[in-house]
């Protein structure tokens, strides 16, 4: 029960410094979103209630702001894959 009491508030902590998203932290902690999200919404007011109403207002700009950070994943994803689309045009042109 230490361990998971302590990355509970390793994970709160990390976002607050970072304040990256529950996906970033994930990663980070090397477990699922499902997990952080759990540790965060659930674990982390029986441990800590002030530190989980700060980490609630950043989850909750968070949500407000992802239409925002989806089109901009969504460009940069057309972008790249412009990019890859005229290496292939190329080398599909120079195979004739």
């Amino acid at each position: 029960m230490e361990e998971i009491t302590k990355r509970v508030l390793d994970e709160a902590q990390y976002i607050i410094d970072t304040n990256n998203t529950i996906r970033e932290t994930a990663k980070i902690f090397k477990v699922s979103k499902s997990t952080v999200h759990k540790d965060l919404k659930e674990r982390l007011i029986h441990i800590n209630k002030d530190l989980s109403n700060e980490i609630d207002k950043i989850l909750k700009y968070h949500i407000d702001i992802r239409h925002i950070r989806g089109g901009e994943s969504t460009r940069k994803k057309y972008k790249k894959n412009q990019k890859y689309q005229k290496i292939i045009n190329n080398m599909w042109y120079n195979l004739k």
